[in-house]
């Protein structure tokens, strides 16, 4: 119960700490103001910050290691922004039509996480990742072949050939393109919904870690044989977090393509997969407040190096922040210094413990 009480004390921390920084950037906005680079950024951060969440479940709680994320951001982003382009007559009000796609995109994106869960699972390791990544690859290549149009009569596709503009009737459209993509996207995304859809991924990912599933999901993650030994489905429960993760990575690719006026699905290929790893790895796997933290920091990194004529270095500092990183968590001075700093609250614990001992007797 102790434990479990920390974790709720540091679940509503993070909670806490992401309101309080959307409150002092929105006191900002309207009291400095900031640039438009900033305000371009506020978007894309969040839908980030959702990825590397999304990712983290994966790679963090359940221990596997995915390289397809960017295919079911895809499947969100694509699904979820024809859907709002069908349904603008439907639904004027454009936050509503904003949840009504994410939702949409987030659906599509849990579909094919489970139908790619279910030969990707059984693997483990090097082999999982290399399957992952070649499953994002085909994702992607579907959506550059892709061709959907919607008239009166309803929604027309085609597959390899643009064969849907000559039959849409009177006042139809080409929502996906093929290798064009969508163009003409009504920006409807703003930094409110994506601080909304953080703070519903992070409920998310609590409850399910903190529940008996998210129990059997570690459990698994830190012993399979011994998982299975007592009764644990394994491939039931990881299954479970790999499409939670997709369906979260899907609702973080509508956001962030409807922030755009055109979207092409080269945009989510294998780099964006890698991106979304480092934020995973820079943060710390398991935390999700250091995934927070990493994703908007080095979604902030390449502007500001542009800002400075420095953004040819980009990759390069990456690699400088990734080594740095390694370096000072695996240093024996740093945590010795850590463990003095936080030492008083340690000696606390026994005290805590013995009125804890005292009032169960």
């Amino acid at each position: 119960m102790k434990r479990m009480t920390k974790k709720n004390r540091a679940n509503f921390l993070t909670y806490g700490g992401v309101i309080l920084a959307y409150l002092l950037i929105r006191v900002y906005d309207g009291t400095v103001g900031l640039s438009s680079m900033i305000q371009g950024l506020l978007v894309p951060i969040c839908a980030y910050v959702t990825m590397a969440l999304a990712l983290n479940l994966v790679v963090g709680v359940s221990g596997e290691l995915s390289l397809g994320h960017a295919g079911f951001m895809s499947v969100g982003a694509f699904s979820g922004t024809a859907a709002a382009i069908a349904l603008q007559n439907a639904i004027p009000l454009a936050p509503l039509r904003l949840a009504v796609a994410m939702a949409i995109g987030a659906a599509f994106a849990a579909l094919a996480g489970f139908l790619i869960g279910i030969p990707v699972l059984r693997l483990n390791g090097d082999y999982l990742a290399i399957v992952t990544l070649a499953f994002g690859e085909i994702i992607k290549s579907v959506f550059n072949n892709l061709y959907v149009g919607l008239d009166a009569k309803g929604f027309h596709f085609s597959f390899l050939n643009d064969t849907v503009s000559s039959r849409l009737g009177a006042g139809g459209k080409l929502l996906i393109g093929g290798p064009m993509g969508i163009s003409g996207i009504k920006i409807i995304s703003s930094f409110t919904a994506g601080i909304i859809l953080v703070l519903l991924t992070l409920v998310i990912i609590f409850n399910l870690v903190n529940s008996r599933a998210g129990r059997a999901i570690m459990a698994a993650r830190d012993n399979r044989i011994a998982a299975e030994s007592v009764g644990v489905n394994v491939t039931k429960y990881k299954m479970m977090a790999f499409v939670t993760s997709a369906a979260l990575a899907g609702a973080a690719g509508g956001l962030y393509t409807m922030s755009l006026s055109t979207v092409v699905a080269n945009k989510f290929d294998f780099n964006t997969s890698i991106l979304i790893l480092v934020f995973v790895v820079l943060g710390g796997m398991g935390n999700m407040w250091g995934s927070i933290l990493s994703a908007s920091f080095l979604t902030l990194l390449p502007e500001l190096l542009r800002k400075f004529n420095l953004d040819q270095y980009r990759m390069l500092v990456y690699a400088i922040v990734l080594i740095i990183v390694m370096v000072v968590t695996n240093s024996p001075f740093l945590q010795q210094l850590v463990e003095n700093v936080t030492g008083r609250f340690k000696k606390e614990a026994p005290a805590e413990a013995e009125e804890g001992g005292e009032g169960n007797g």
